[in-house]
């Protein structure tokens, strides 16, 4: 909301069209809400009859709105489409574990197995935007600890392929950095304030947002508004931040071995793209479609097409028809 007025999406039809439930499940001590899209997941009868589950895990600081505009797109019969929210973020509690790559990593592994379960039978498809795509990926490598998430194909979205420090504009990561420091330096009630400030929300929505379309970039600075500051507590968001710039998912390219589509931005600030040529290239089984004209956000400036390469990986040939 800015000045007091709603802004439509620009996505609200297509949206409209799609049957929502949302539910709770308790992981891992979190509280975890989830928003189940498309007719499969209406009830315990269509879960089971679910051909394809798609479980899409959203970026740092958001919630399961940010990656409506995609799913909105990819409603298709016998589609589940699982978008939760992370813990800490959105409607979601804390979890037990420390918010930390680890703790979100054990977590979904938690969630998949859950909702799976409801779904046995389904092909699996794992969605990960930005700080959701470290998160799926380290999820998806085996470790010497614990296996990878078994999956049929992963999407990547705005993949963080390389460290978020040496990205194109690296100097607003350190920036960054230094704010997310004093957040952390100062009283927790002062600190939670700062962190969510919606002005220093605004700079960040404006820096992020590549286009020109002037109602585009009202709407998608009120999404930024309305959830980017949902986070539990000061703890949360720290621990979360540090997460997502201490690691990439250039760590884990060589162990995902199911069939994966990054879906890259030749603007994005905060990958070059150079970097996600590479991980094509480092990964078993990837394939790599680049959005021009589009930065960090393809998931609020190009939905549509996003939905298209996702269609053509996973039906290749009900796309090509």
């Amino acid at each position: 909301m800015l000045d007091g007025m709603t802004v439509a999406s620009p996505y609200a039809v297509e949206l409209a069209r799609v049957p929502v439930t949302e539910r709770m499940l308790e992981i891992d001590g979190s509280d975890t809400y989830l928003w189940e899209y498309g007719a499969a997941g209406a009830d315990a009868d269509a879960r089971a009859a679910a051909r394809t589950l798609l479980v899409v895990v959203h970026g740092y600081r958001g919630d399961h709105h940010g990656l409506e505009p995609v799913v909105a797109q990819l409603d298709r019969p016998g589609y589940r489409i699982v978008a939760p929210d992370l813990p800490g973020f959105g409607s979601s509690t804390p979890m037990q574990a420390t918010h930390d790559l680890a703790g979100y990593v054990g977590w979904l592994h938690d969630f998949v197995a859950a909702v799976r379960a409801e779904s046995p039978a389904a092909r699996l498809v794992i969605i990960g935007h930005s700080f959701g795509s470290i998160v799926v990926s380290a999820a998806l490598a085996a470790t010497a600890s614990r296996p990878g998430i078994p999956v049929d194909a992963a999407v990547l979205i705005n993949p963080i392929a390389a460290p978020a420090l040496k990205g194109p504009r690296g100097v607003l990561t350190r920036i960054a950095i230094g704010y997310y420091r004093l957040g952390a330096a100062v009283p927790e009630k002062v600190g939670h304030l700062l962190l969510a400030s919606p002005l220093m929300v605004r700079v960040i929505s404006v820096a992020m947002a590549k286009t020109k379309n002037r109602a585009l970039r009202r709407w998608i600075h009120d999404q930024h508004h309305r959830y980017f500051s949902a986070f539990a507590n000061r703890t949360v968001v720290l621990d979360a931040f540090r997460a997502s710039v201490s690691h990439d998912v250039s760590e884990y390219a060589a162990g995902i071995t199911a069939p994966t589509l990054l879906i890259a931005a030749a603007q994005d600030d905060i990958t070059p793209l150079a970097a996600q040529h590479r991980l094509r290239d480092a990964m078993p089984d990837a394939r790599l479609v680049v959005l021009e004209d589009v930065g960090h956000l393809i998931h609020y400036e190009r939905p549509i097409e996003a939905a298209r390469a996702i269609d053509a990986f996973l039906e290749p040939a009900g796309a090509a028809s």
